[in-house]
C-alpha cells in the first residue's frame, strides 16, 4: 500500500476532467474534497462552495443473500478501494490536490471501523497535500446536498435511511428534530426483512423490495405504530418476517405481498409524521433526503400529502440520495467558509452525533 501513496505525493500534477479537459478553477471559488465511508459505501466527491459537482464515483461493499455487512469486513473494503476513489474523483473532476482548499470527512454517526478507516486516509492526504481538514455530520450532509441539488430554501425535512430515520426542520442556526423513530431505522427494517425472504443485497436490499412490491396484489394488515410525532418499526419488522415464515409456503400470501404491505404501511407512518410537522411549523415544502429517500412509492405518496397542502415535494434520485462524498464536500465547505477547521487531534470518528448537535452558522435565513 505504501506504493500506491507516492502518486499523491505530487499536488501539481492536474488530471483531465471527464470531458477531456482540466478544469480550470474561476477566480474567487473554493473546492472541497469529501469523503464518506460511514457504512457499507464508500464514496469520494469534489464540490464547489457554489454547489457544483465536479465528480462524485463511490463502491458498494455488497454481501451474499441473507446476511449484512460487518464493521470489519466493510471497513478492509473501503481501505481496499478508497485510494482508487480519490484518483478516480481528482481524474473526472479534472483537477489536481493543489486545487483543493480542504478536505473533508463524515465524522459520525455511523459504524465505527469504515468511519475510522477513511478518517486515517484524510489525515494522510492532509499532510501529504497540506489541506486543512472539515469534519462532517453525515446527516447535515444529507441535508445540504438535497437543498442544492433540488433549489429547495426552508422546506420540513424526511431523513430515511438505513441508520436514521428524522422529521427535520431548520431554526435558529440549528437542525431541529421534530420526530423520529424510537428503535429501528426505516432502512435497517426493510434490509433485515429482504435477509429473511432471501432477496439480494445488490444493488441493495431496499431497492429489491421495492421492485418486488409492484408485483404485490394483496395488503395484508401491520401494525401502525405512531407514538406523537415518532414511530417505532421494530415490531412491524417482527410482524412481517413471521408472515413471511407461515404465509408464504402456506400459499396464503406471495413474498411480492408483504414487500408491498409492508412499504404501504411504513411510508403512511411516516407520511403522516412528517405532516404533522408540517403543521406545527407552518411550513408547505418537504425534502426527502438519504437512501430510502430513493423509492418511487415513498416520494408518490408523499407527493399527494404535501400536494393537498399547496406545497412542493423535492427529492433526488440514487446519484445524490445514497450516501456519497459531494454530500460531505458540500456540508464541509459551508462550514469552512465560515471559518470552520480540525486540527489533526480534533479528526475523530463518533458513531453518536446527532443532527440537531450541529451548529449551522452558514444558515442566515432564520
Amino acid at each position: 500500500r505504501g506504493d500506491s501513496l507516492t502518486r499523491f505525493a505530487f499536488a501539481n500534477k492536474r488530471a483531465m476532467g471527464g470531458g477531456g479537459k482540466a478544469y480550470v478553477k474561476p477566480r474567487g471559488v473554493k473546492l472541497a474534497m469529501g469523503f464518506e465511508g460511514s457504512a457499507n459505501k464508500v464514496a469520494v466527491g469534489v464540490v464547489s462552495h457554489t454547489g457544483d459537482i465536479l465528480s462524485n464515483p463511490r463502491k458498494t461493499y455488497i454481501t451474499p443473500p441473507g446476511t449484512g455487512f460487518l464493521p470489519r469486513e466493510t471497513a478492509e473494503h473501503h481501505r481496499q478501494v478508497i485510494l482508487d476513489i480519490v484518483q478516480q474523483a481528482l481524474d473526472e473532476a479534472g483537477i489536481a490536490p493543489s486545487d483543493l482548499d480542504c478536505l473533508c470527512y463524515t465524522k459520525g454517526p455511523g459504524m465505527g471501523a469504515p468511519l475510522v478507516s477513511v478518517a486515517v486516509v484524510v489525515r494522510m492526504l492532509s499532510q501529504i497535500w497540506k489541506k486543512p481538514i472539515v469534519p462532517v455530520n453525515h446527516c447535515v450532509g444529507h441535508i445540504e446536498m438535497g437543498r442544492v441539488v433540488c433549489g429547495a430554501m426552508d422546506p420540513v425535512v424526511l431523513y430515511v435511511s438505513g441508520g436514521n430515520t428524522q422529521v427535520i426542520a431548520y431554526n435558529e442556526r440549528r437542525y431541529r428534530i421534530f420526530g423520529e423513530t424510537i428503535d429501528i431505522a426505516v432502512g435497517n427494517c426493510l434490509d433485515r426483512f429482504a435477509r429473511e425472504i432471501g432477496l439480494s443485497n445488490d444493488p441493495s436490499p431496499g431497492y429489491n423490495i421495492e421492485q418486488l412490491a409492484k408485483k404485490g396484489t394483496k395488503y395484508i394488515d401491520m401494525p401502525y405504530t405512531v407514538k406523537g410525532m415518532d414511530i417505532s418499526l421494530s415490531g412491524i419488522e417482527t410482524f412481517a418476517k413471521s408472515e413471511a415464515r407461515t404465509k408464504i409456503d402456506a400459499g396464503e400470501c406471495t413474498a411480492a405481498d408483504l414487500c408491498y404491505s409492508l412499504q404501504e404501511t411504513i411510508f403512511a407512518m411516516l407520511v403522516e409524521i412528517t405532516e404533522r410537522t408540517m403543521a406545527h411549523c407552518n411550513a408547505n415544502d418537504v425534502l426527502i433526503v438519504g437512501g430510502v429517500g430513493c423509492n418511487v412509492r415513498l416520494q408518490e405518496m408523499m407527493r399527494v400529502m404535501v400536494g393537498e397542502r399547496g406545497g412542493k415535494l423535492y427529492a433526488t434520485d440514487d446519484r445524490y440520495c445514497i450516501d456519497n462524498g459531494a454530500m460531505i464536500a458540500y456540508a464541509g465547505i459551508l462550514a469552512f467558509m465560515e471559518g470552520q477547521s480540525a486540527t489533526m487531534a480534533e479528526t475523530i470518528c463518533t458513531q453518536r452525533y446527532r443532527t440537531d448537535d450541529v451548529l449551522v452558522t452558514w444558515r442566515k435565513d432564520k
